[in-house]
């Protein structure tokens, strides 16, 4: 009979560790894997550690850098080594790890300890990962923090286009999984859409629905901001919205948008709020909040862009009438000492008629004008002009022109000369 070799109590007692361990974190949100040997093999993990790198990679007996190659260039393997040749614990807060790669990679923030395993002789055998996720706690700070700012830079009245823009890339930074933003502001009657941000959509996709009509059926931003509520198509390839944008979408590499009305408090339309997917998604409850706190923050940002734009069009209007009446106040005064200056001409003027009507008694057709102020005028006397007091005198047609012009009654009198033909052949 071939004798049963008695079980080493020290590997038994490892083993019912890490069952005890497994068990009290098997159903716990803290993630758990106990790895063995320098090349950190993953012994055992809980249900949490494979649901955190993903249900794909669940393997247990090969080394950690195997189930999960991005790690090697965050530094993390090489912290793990550190433990494993020191026999130190290591200790981490809000640790950083980027976990897949490519469009499906994402980032994640743990708490995390590494504490070594010990063999009976005190031999570091392998190390117990305990680490407790803070991502959602980490992007709910971020997102306070970006939520923040964005209040601060519309009370301090940041151009719309800034604060939208820097909106849209704040919610792609946060969302867990890959996003497009986009905001369109609607036309003061509420029946078109034009731009307003999308700085990570193709310029020619948004140069495309710039000016897109609001309606039934048209994509989902037209169709909330007829409906006045949130549409979600989750895939572009297959809903009837999209008929008239699949192509335009197909280009963009477009496959799901969710759109939100943006609406004022009085429930007017000021735009909508649209979130864009390269694969087909439905939304989960996180993406929704996202989207209410940030649509509101963009109706504030519009309802105070409309509030400035008003106040700043009655002020256009205040100065511009300011300036009209400006501008009337001084060509009433132009006319005012131009109207002086026909006066004070015209009673010149009167006054040398008499007394070219008084030389004329001596002297009836003088050789000069008789018009012209002191010294006198050299020109030859042409006309003869007369006013209904029977005052006469004879000038020049410079000087006659002057007196018909200021003097009332004013009238040529030289028929003899042909007075009327010089005139107006001068």
């Amino acid at each position: 009979m071939t004798a049963v070799p008695a079980a080493d109590p020290a590997v038994a007692g490892r083993g019912a560790v890490e069952e005890d361990l497994r068990a009290l974190f098997g159903q716990s949100t803290a993630v758990f894997a106990s790895l063995t040997g320098p090349a950190h093999v993953v012994e055992t993990a809980n249900r949490a550690f494979f649901e955190t790198i993903g249900e794909e990679r669940v393997r247990t007996g090969v080394a950690l850098v195997d189930v999960l190659p991005e790690l090697a260039d965050q530094g993390l393997i090489a912290l793990l080594d550190q433990v494993y040749r020191t026999g130190e614990a290591y200790v981490g807060r809000d640790v950083r790890v980027v976990l897949g790669v490519g469009p499906q990679a994402r980032e994640a923030f743990f708490d995390v300890s590494y504490e070594p395993r010990r063999d009976a002789a005190g031999t570091v055998t392998g190390i117990r990962v305990l680490g407790v996720e803070t991502t959602q706690v980490k992007h709910a700070q971020r997102l306070m923090t970006e939520h923040r700012a964005l209040l601060e830079q519309i009370a301090r009245q940041a151009p719309l286009t800034e604060v939208l823009d820097g909106m849209a890339r704040c919610i792609e930074n946060l969302a867990p999984q890959e996003v497009l933003v986009s905001v369109l502001l609607a036309d003061p009657d509420g029946r078109h859409l034009r731009h307003g941000a999308a700085p990570s959509l193709p310029a020619f996709y948004n140069q495309a629905i710039d000016g897109i009509a609001t309606g039934e059926g048209v994509g989902s931003c037209g169709t909330a901001a007829h409906r006045r509520e949130p549409v979600i198509v989750t895939d572009i390839t297959t809903d009837p919205f999209w008929n008239d944008f699949r192509d335009l979408a197909d280009r963009a590499g477009l496959a799901a948008c969710w759109s939100t009305p943006i609406l004022a408090r009085d429930g007017g339309l000021l735009g909508t709020f649209a979130m864009y997917h390269r694969t087909p998604r439905v939304p989960q409850d996180s993406d929704l909040a996202l989207t209410r706190v940030f649509a509101g923050t963009a109706a504030l940002a519009i309802e105070r862009h409309h509030i400035e734009q008003a106040k700043m069009a009655a002020e256009a209007r205040a100065r511009a009438a300011h300036d009209e009446l400006a501008r009337v106040l001084r060509v009433e005064r132009e006319l005012r000492a131009e109207a002086e200056q026909r006066a004070a001409a015209s009673v010149e003027l009167a006054a040398r008629m008499r007394a070219a009507a008084a030389a004329q008694a001596a002297l009836p057709h003088p050789e000069h004008c008789q018009l012209g102020d002191a010294p006198g005028c050299t020109a030859p006397a042409e006309i003869k002009i007369a006013d209904s007091w029977g005052d006469s005198a004879w000038g020049c047609t410079a000087h006659v022109e002057e007196a018909l012009l200021n003097v009332r009654s004013v009238f040529i009198a030289s028929e003899e000369l042909g007075g009327l033909a010089a005139y107006l052949n001068r």
